[in-house]
């Protein structure tokens, strides 16, 4: 991979395959089972869409808040901190890349750890909210056992029956986690931003995504159509294989120590 990234600087993107080994599991790595994430007209269109994500949340959040950074995290930190990479646009929600030490983030879905009132506008801490959800749903979460935790800081439960939720504290609009929806389009302002930094850069790195979906695919084409030298790193194959570099089917914990010590050893 070293000789392909060349001397940089060099982007990283990510996906949710960067932190399976933080122990949050991914979408569509191998072995993962099939999941169908809410839409973002489910969930502005249906209060029982609505209480069912939250009472999910309301128990899959606290298992990701306890996550911490992996290998793979910190081997991109201590690469931008030997200023061979310039930045990282994350596909993930769960924050791990702050948490390591990068610097340089682009959230391009959003972040878990916040939830946005969607008629004031107001941004509050998701662990705001969960004070009010616990008052208002005393031990629901405590009650669940053996939670399956998904990507997005949800978890799977059998039944949300009963489970209330809460609007905004200052407006009483409908909260929603700060969050891309699948169906919600990523804010411009993310967009150019990341459009930016591929510019900038002389290579891109892509880390743990299967780039099924063109919110983190259009960096990847952006880089190739530049002519710049694009390396996938991913457990099976993706949609970009086809426009990359090169591609490496492995995990991303060992081989991005394995590009640490490429770099800096």
């Amino acid at each position: 991979m070293r000789e392909v990234l060349g001397e940089g600087p060099v982007l990283a993107l990510t996906g949710a395959g960067i932190s399976t080994d933080s122990g949050i599991p991914d979408y569509r790595g191998p072995g993962s089972p099939p999941r169908t994430p809410m839409t973002y007209q489910q969930f502005v269109g249906d209060p029982a869409f609505r209480r069912h994500y939250w009472a999910r949340n309301h128990v899959g959040w606290r298992h990701v808040h306890r996550t911490r950074p992996n290998e793979g995290h910190r081997a991109l930190a201590e690469l931008e901190a030997a200023g061979v990479l310039s930045g990282v646009i994350t596909q993930n929600v769960d924050t791990l890349h702050e948490m390591a030490g990068s610097r340089r983030v682009i959230d391009l879905h959003g972040r878990y750890d916040r939830v946005v009132c969607l008629s004031c506008a107001r941004v509050i801490p998701r662990g705001r909210l969960d004070a009010r959800l616990t008052e208002l749903n005393p031990d629901f979460a405590d009650a669940v056992a053996d939670v399956e935790v998904a990507p997005d800081a949800d978890a799977v439960l059998a039944s949300t029956e009963g489970f209330r939720v809460a609007d905004c504290a200052d407006c009483g609009g409908m909260l929603k986690p700060d969050i891309v929806y699948f169906g919600e389009n990523v804010p411009k302002e993310r967009v150019l931003e990341g459009y930016r930094l591929v510019d900038e850069a002389a290579a891109l790195l892509v880390a743990g995504s299967s780039l099924t979906v063109l919110s983190g695919r259009r960096f990847v084409k952006r880089a190739a159509d530049q002519g710049k030298p694009v390396v996938i790193l991913n457990r099976g194959a993706t949609r970009a294989d086809a426009i990359a570099t090169l591609t490496v089917d492995a995990g991303c914990s060992p081989a991005l120590r394995a590009l640490v010590a490429a770099y800096t050893g």
